[in-house]
């Protein structure tokens, strides 16, 4: 194969990752066939199977098994299997980011079209957040919350937070000589991108991004102690000013979700809000939904509903009074639990933390800071009790996916056709 058509090929491919993810899943999931169905070509061509003895990869297999298994014991074995056999494009990903992401030329090639994607649709973000509309004319859909180039679905924040630690990451990863006016612009590109993420109203994905800057920070060797104190104080200044300066982000942070929590520890004289307001907000919707979460448990509990079949249980016409009709919990634990159960969570967790933080000591001593970027988004998907969107969704799962990849592929101790 002329290696002047096959990387300008992967090169396009890897590059037009985000964008096709903002375009739609259709387009999402067509862009990722062809890099899989490519890359398998390619390695038959070449018969290149040495990463098949790579521990890591068996570990992705077994994955894929019991999801295959979870299918069969399923509630609606059509409905769970179309999503579970789907994850073998996901362990294709892996080996095909593991493949290219090895040269860091084609990594820097492909990270600076991802940054300029990134910032526009952090701008745009901004912008929606000022006019009202961003520049396509999207922002009424929902209100105040913002939608920037994803029109109809209030996910920006969230796409956000899964990319700014990689974007972030990567800048540290350029260059080991960092001098102080470059790490301080890393700084507000990081604060720039946080702040999108806050104005766009999304609570969970913005406390999820705040913690990981502080995680990201506080591992950073390039800025010493009192720069790192800086770093969160200037942060939180600006979380608090966002707050004050606007009356919806305001509501959001304050009134639905700060104080309801205040009052629930406060005694009868230090009430500031009505009974019937703390009778709302502890049967507000998230909390009903991790109700019903467990109640699909209890019912199941060895080994779940099955994947993608909370729907299928909740939403019975006869059904448990504590069920509450939606498509999953909207909490990665509870979903864990309902669909999968004890015995399914615990051979999750198992291979997902092992996937995500059998290297960490690895990462950390090599300071390589575009896998801690992405080692810490992988971390604060787990933090509990916040709401999330579906774990085995494809949208999550293919940013998930993307951070996973790319924290073993950068790495020489990590890469699974480097290392055994």
């Amino acid at each position: 194969m002329n290696n002047k058509i096959l990387n300008p090929y992967f090169l396009l491919l890897f590059s037009f990752i985000p964008v096709s993810i903002i375009i739609g899943p259709s387009v999402s999931l067509i862009n990722i066939l062809l890099i899989d169905f490519s890359f398998i070509f390619l390695i038959l061509f070449k018969k290149d199977y040495k990463f098949f003895s790579n521990k890591t990869v068996k570990l992705i297999i077994f994955l894929f098994l019991y999801l295959i298994f979870n299918s069969i014991i399923s509630k609606d074995f059509s409905m769970s299997f179309n999503r579970n056999f789907g994850f073998v494009r996901f362990g294709i990903l892996f080996l095909a980011f593991n493949y290219f992401f090895y040269n860091k030329s084609f990594v820097n090639k492909v990270l600076i079209v991802w940054i300029l994607t990134l910032s526009i649709l952090s701008l745009d973000t901004f912008i929606e957040s000022i006019f009202g509309k961003n520049i396509l004319g999207n922002g009424e859909e929902y209100g105040a919350r913002i939608v920037s180039f994803f029109k109809d679905e209030p996910i920006v924040g969230g796409y956000i937070n899964g990319f700014y630690l990689i974007i972030i990451g990567y800048l540290f990863y350029l260059n080991k000589n960092i001098s102080n006016k470059y790490k301080y612009i890393i700084l507000i590109f990081s604060i720039f991108f946080i702040s999108a993420i806050i104005l766009t109203g999304e609570r969970s994905n913005a406390i999820k991004a705040i913690f990981g800057f502080f995680l990201f920070y506080f591992f950073n060797d390039f800025f010493k102690f009192k720069e790192k104190i800086f770093s969160i104080l200037l942060l939180i200044f600006i979380f608090v000013f966002l707050l004050n300066i606007s009356s919806f982000l305001g509501s959001r942070y304050s009134s639905q979700y700060f104080k309801p929590i205040i009052s629930l520890f406060q005694t009868n004289n230090e009430q500031e809000m009505k009974v019937s307001e703390r009778i709302e907000y502890i049967n507000n919707r998230y909390i009903r939904l991790y109700q019903s979460g467990f109640e699909v448990f209890k019912k199941y509990p060895v080994l779940g509903v099955g994947n993608k079949n909370y729907r299928v249980e909740a939403c019975l016409i006869e059904k448990n009074s504590k069920y509450f009709c939606n498509t999953h919990p909207h909490q990665t634990y509870f979903e864990f639990l309902a669909e999968h159960g004890l015995v399914g969570s615990m051979i999750l967790f198992f291979i997902l933390f092992n996937l995500i933080f059998g290297k960490i000591k690895i990462i950390l001593i090599s300071k390589n800071y575009l896998q801690l970027g992405c080692l810490i988004f992988l971390s604060i998907i787990f933090i509990p009790f916040l709401p999330s969107g579906a774990f085995f969704s494809d949208y999550n799962l293919t940013i998930f996916w993307i951070n996973l990849s790319i924290m073993y592929a950068v790495g020489k101790e990590t890469n699974v056709y480097r290392s055994s």
